[in-house]
């Protein structure tokens, strides 16, 4: 492969997750695929010990080549060797797979807040990361409830979301992980109209031209002109209204159990939707293994994986790399739609 090629490649940083959960076996399985290397130059940021007992179990001819930080801008890639760099002295390998422990939680943390670094210095483009467990960042004292709120706290953004895709629909959520109770005392004007623009831009990055967008009503049937509620009228449509002025094509609010419908028949682009359940639910019934989580509003390509540690599973050789194959080409798109946004294309 000429170097020109090499180069065209993105460099992505893959973080490792939480040890205990499935995370190093779809590195080690996603890792021979000719996919991968075919689209980015991978490195990995995670316990080389991990990784090397994930390999004997699965039987896998992956060999791991532990790094530093200042040998990851030349790195190529290799189906057969797997470039590794860990950032933290905690030892994780003697872990017991499938259970909560603090210094999972805290690795995890480290391998994430490593990437990030990277990518808002430049040294990789991107990072593509496996899934952390939130029991486990707590179990660790780390007070946040995910992937999101920490890549928003160390890239210092005030707007951001998160987003599922799969298959040209995007779902962007106004409120995250927080109790449903709570997420309906978060749910403004000002929140959805910045979601609308947030998918908007992503959408945009994900070649789609000119998105169609939709807003999800809260209340059963958009509350049946006030019968069920007054969300629709007091918070919802005002939302759309002035994103339409802005030139937005929006409409709303639609009732979710139709919206999704029409999502899936290809009527919409992005929709966003007002709680975690509302949107995740959809999307991942609609096809879970292609789904990706995006996070929107940052200033580096963020994908990963649409599913959790999969404790229940981990080491039983039934994870499936799918999504995390998906992670990377949605990755690698969005890189090269930044590259030509920084040359001035018009995307």
């Amino acid at each position: 492969m000429s170097n020109q090629e090499s180069s065209d490649r993105p460099l992505l940083a893959w973080t490792l997750g939480d040890v205990a959960g499935v995370g190093p076996e779809l590195v080690v399985q996603a890792w021979p695929s000719p996919e991968v290397h075919a689209l980015c130059r991978p490195v990995v940021i995670g316990s080389p010990d991990v990784l090397r007992r994930v390999i004997k179990d699965l039987g896998s001819p992956v060999r791991i080549e532990p790094i530093s930080v200042d040998d990851i801008p030349g790195i190529t890639s290799s189906s057969e060797i797997m470039p590794c760099f860990d950032p933290t002295e905690i030892a994780v390998d003697h872990l017991t797979l499938g259970q909560v422990h603090a210094a999972a939680g805290q690795a995890a943390h480290d391998y994430l807040v490593a990437g990030i670094d990277l990518a808002v210095a430049g040294i990789v483009e991107g990072i593509v990361t496996l899934p952390l467990h939130k029991e486990g960042l707590h179990a660790a004292g780390l007070p946040y409830p995910g992937h999101t709120e920490i890549l928003a706290e160390r890239t210092g953004s005030r707007e951001y979301g998160m987003m599922l895709y799969r298959r040209g629909l995007g779902v962007l959520h106004v409120t995250l992980h927080m109790s449903l109770r709570k997420a309906l005392d978060s749910i403004t004007q000002s929140a959805i109209e910045e979601k609308i623009a947030l998918i908007d831009t992503m959408m945009r990055q994900l070649a789609v031209p000119e998105p169609r967008l939709a807003v999800a009503a809260l209340n059963p049937h958009a509350s049946d002109g006030g019968l069920f509620g007054h969300e629709e009228a007091s918070i919802v449509s005002p939302a759309v209204e002035r994103a339409k002025v802005k030139g937005f094509d929006v409409v709303g609010p639609i009732p979710a159990d139709t919206l999704f419908v029409r999502a899936s028949k290809g009527e919409f682009d992005g929709v966003v939707a007002l709680y975690h359940d509302q949107g995740h639910i959809a999307l991942k019934l609609l096809g879970w293994r292609e789904a990706v989580n995006i996070t929107v509003g940052l200033p580096i390509v963020r994908t990963s994986v649409a599913h959790g540690t999969a404790y229940d599973i981990v080491g039983q050789g039934k994870s499936d790399p799918t999504s995390l194959l998906e992670a990377l080409r949605v990755a690698s798109l969005l890189c090269r739609s930044r590259r030509r946004l920084r040359n001035g294309e018009v995307l």
